[in-house]
C-alpha cells in the first residue's frame, strides 16, 4: 500500500446537541474543539444535530430541525 495517503483514524466524541448525549467512537473527522470524556481523557469534539438518541424514528417523538439556514445558504449559492 502507498504511504501517507490514508486519513488519520482516531477516537472522537460525537455530541448530539439536541439531547446532550455523547458517543465515543473512531472517525477520520478532524475538529479544533475538544472535550473531556467520562474516562478522563480528552478527545476531539464533533457536534451533530441528530443521532439515534434524538431521531424521531428511534425515540417516537416528533422533532423540529431548523433547516432554514441551510436552505437560505443553498439558494444564495446557486441563485443566478
Amino acid at each position: 500500500m502507498k504511504k501517507n495517503i490514508h486519513p488519520v483514524y482516531h477516537s472522537v466524541v460525537f455530541l448530539d446537541t439536541s439531547s446532550n448525549k455523547q458517543f465515543l467512537t473512531k472517525s477520520t473527522l478532524q475538529s479544533s474543539e475538544t472535550i473531556k470524556h467520562e474516562d478522563g481523557k480528552t478527545y476531539p469534539l464533533i457536534k451533530i444535530e441528530v443521532s439515534s438518541a434524538s431521531h424521531p424514528f428511534y425515540t417516537g417523538k416528533k422533532m423540529f430541525v431548523d433547516t432554514a439556514g441551510r436552505i437560505e445558504k443553498f439558494n444564495k449559492k446557486y441563485k443566478q
